[in-house]
């Protein structure tokens, strides 16, 4: 029996719908959201960065509502739009419950970056990662909350190495109008303006928000015309430019920041500062309190009661820190606005006040003004008390008041969509009368993943055969990427296209950020046992390497170009790749398809790390230090140590005892669980510790439990 046509008024509905939610990156962790975008231009999908905006600018409007009269197609859009609102307006939230203090103050969250999607590329790493995780959870979780950060036209650099195999950078302009963006209007309808104070100049900024399920980002951006051009380009990349393009970014961060929030009406409970990029924040909530008539004392007081800190940075050098003269130049405003001499504001940097010899901290500027602070696993809490304790006077280690939450991430949104649809039936088969808001909310919870990872809800060989469909997508996925890169059918390296990488073999990823301390080679160190291990063919073993070195982290660059050479010119060759210009989706395709994670930085340099905690719910494990949050996951026996929970206190003896530990893990445990196969090909006990791991790790490090933690230990009570 035919169907009627759509009205008028139902098409118009169903477009302008769309519409709305390809401006709400909510879709991004919502499969069948993703899939009528994907179904409305699979290759638009694929090729432009599964971006639902893009997506919808390539269809003409006549063409939209045309794929709208197929019956089908437009009760798929209704639906997922009917979940879409559900979501936005669900009554019953977490925070309903557990956090009505924070209903009329939000938490406001400043980080310099956040990493949502790759359609947005305004994030160079895992802080970026972590904050919008953390924003995402947040919007599940129902948290009255807000962030900031800015907007980075250029975005974080893109990646390509030249015929020297060393990383080149190069920066693409990034279009509003193309992404998930809403500029930010006063009630005129025009852009709401406003201004920080930078050197001896008024800057003007206006404002994006990025609509996170249920919470708003706002990103600020100074190219506005009324600027000086260095001003104009002061937003334009990120962590561009030098130490004076740093501390000015960072008082248009925190300073526009709290001034933004002023003009759109946000009184905040908490200034919640991601790193010591935002601590100018602290200046000038104090420069409120004393324009309402408060002493300096009393308002220094009511900031600190306002702010908590989180520092993700284990090593002094990482701190960022400012010349007396840079600080004269960049920040003479807050000498006028607080009356105080230069050298009482350098003081608020220092450790040492007077010491004339000493910088100014943003580290130190935050931790002075907030009420708490904390680190992001247990050891990284350690570390910090014990980095810090000169601050803190006669306090003893134990008595600095720096405690630790250990990070997670955002567990729906990081999985692939094989996975979440994997998971998701499971759930719907242990869980029939459930709906969509329940899987996302159980997803999360210890509970759901004992559930799913029992035998009785998924069989051994039906674990094995989603293993073996991820790595099969990976090992394609990087097939072609390489092609695209010129490493495969090239003029002088011809390599038949679908024969290369091996979908049987032990398949080993490293994909972060080439900080010399993550010591990506370190696995290389044994290269005559390598060559051997990957030559076994009864046993083979393959690597899939990615990542981005700082561009101006020449010895970064060096370790991308030592691995880009094994993998071109020595007997690893057809064994190990690298895939050019990491970023989330190659970072979710290598989680998913990889069966190991592996993890090897100089501990206790590992803050916290979050690219193990992706792939547990794919049943990829973990082969890691016990440094950062897998010191505190591993059981034994839900993945792999490499060596024991202690480390040489000498760089040269750890890096040595490392790399004999890393061997040893990799011959005695992960090769032969992996090839130890029973009658009917299945590797039991590897599957065990896929469960094992899927039981322990999965819930336990996602940021529902992270927001949870930060709600109950430093959100709330709300501050009177």
């Amino acid at each position: 029996m035919a169907t009627s046509p759509l009205t008028l008024t139902e098409l118009t509905e169903l477009t302008s719908g769309l519409n709305r939610l390809a401006r709400n990156l909510w879709w991004s962790w919502d499969q069948d959201a993703q899939d009528v975008f994907h179904d409305l231009s699979p290759r638009g999908w694929q090729n432009l960065y599964h971006n639902a905006v893009a997506i919808l600018h390539e269809l003409s409007e006549y063409e939209l509502r045309m794929r709208l009269n197929d019956p089908a197609f437009a009760e798929k859009v209704r639906k997922v739009l009917s979940k879409f609102e559900a979501y936005l307006n669900q009554p019953d939230t977490w925070a309903a419950g557990a956090a009505t203090g924070l209903k009329e103050r939000p938490v406001a969250y400043f980080s310099a970056e956040f990493a949502f999607h790759e359609t947005l590329p305004i994030a160079a790493g895992g802080l970026g990662a972590l904050a919008g995780d953390h924003a995402k959870s947040a919007s599940d979780l129902g948290l009255p909350f807000v962030g900031i950060s800015l907007f980075y036209r250029e975005g974080y650099f893109q990646q390509a190495v030249n015929h020297e195999n060393w990383q080149t950078e190069y920066y693409t302009l990034l279009n509003p109008k193309n992404l998930p963006l809403e500029p930010v209007l006063n009630a005129r309808g025009e852009p709401l303006v406003c201004s920080v104070r930078l050197a001896a100049s008024t800057v003007f900024f206006h404002a994006w928000r990025v609509n996170i399920g249920r919470v708003p980002v706002y990103l600020l951006d100074t190219n506005r015309p009324e600027n000086e051009p260095h001003f104009r380009d002061l937003t334009l990349r990120v962590y561009g430019g030098d130490s004076t393009t740093r501390v000015l970014q960072e008082i248009v961060l925190g300073v526009g920041g709290v001034r933004l929030l002023r003009a759109l009406g946000y009184t905040p409970s908490t200034f919640h500062m991601n790193e010591g990029h935002a601590a100018f924040l602290t200046l000038e909530l104090i420069r409120e309190k004393l324009a309402a008539g408060h002493t300096l004392q009393a308002a220094a007081e009511a900031t600190t009661r306002e702010c908590l800190f989180t520092t993700h940075t284990p090593v002094e050098a990482g701190h960022d820190r400012f010349s007396s003269e840079l600080m004269s130049y960049a920040a003479h405003a807050f000498t006028v606005d607080l009356k105080v001499s230069h050298e009482e504001l350098m003081d608020l940097g220092r450790v040492r006040a007077g010491d004339l010899s000493e910088s100014f901290c943003m580290t130190v500027l935050a931790l002075r003004y907030s009420r708490a602070a904390n680190g992001v696993s247990e050891l990284h809490g350690l570390v910090s008390r014990e980095m810090w304790q000169h601050f803190y006077g006669s306090k003893t280690v134990e008595e600095v008041p720096i405690g630790h939450v250990t990070n997670g991430v955002h567990l729906v949104g990081w999985m692939k969509g094989t996975v979440r649809r994997f998971w998701r039936a499971k759930y719907q088969q242990l869980h029939p009368d459930k709906g969509d808001l329940d899987w996302l909310a159980d997803a999360n919870t210890v509970e759901f993943w004992k559930e799913a990872s029992d035998p009785a809800c998924v069989s051994d060989s039906e674990l094995w055969a989603l293993r073996y469909r991820l790595r099969r997508e990976l090992v394609e996925f990087t097939r072609r990427r390489l092609l695209l890169q010129g490493q495969i059918l090239g003029r002088n390296d011809f390599i038949t296209f679908d024969g290369f990488l091996n979908p049987d073999a032990l398949t080993i990823g490293f994909a972060r950020r080439f900080a010399t301390y993550k010591r990506a080679p370190l696995i290389f160190d044994q290269f005559e046992n390598m060559v051997k291990l990957v030559k076994d063919s009864a046993r083979p073993i393959q690597f899939i390497f990615a990542g981005k070195a700082h561009p101006r982290d020449d010895s970064g660059k060096a370790y991308i170009q030592k691995v880009i050479h094994l993998s071109k010119f020595s007997e690893l060759k057809g064994h190990l790749v690298f895939i050019e210009n990491y970023d989330i989706h190659v970072a979710r395709m290598m989680v998913s398809g990889c069966d190991i994670w592996l993890n090897n930085p100089r501990r206790p340099l590992e803050a916290s790390g979050t690219s193990g905690m992706k792939t547990t719910s794919h049943g990829c494990l973990n082969l890691s230090i016990l440094d950062g949050w897998w010191r505190e996951g591993f059981d034994g026996t839900n993945g792999f140590a490499i060596g024991p929970d202690s480390h040489p206190s000498n760089i040269d003896e750890q890096d040595r005892v490392d790399s004999f530990n890393l061997y040893k893990s990799l011959t005695e445990e992960v090769i032969p669980e992996f090839f130890n196969r029973d009658a009917n090909g299945i590797p039991r006990q590897w599957i065990y510790r896929i469960r094992r791991s899927l039981a322990t790790l999965a819930a336990e490090y996602s940021t529902w439990r992270m927001v949870q933690e930060y709600t109950r230990k430093y959100y709330l009570p709300p501050v009177s």
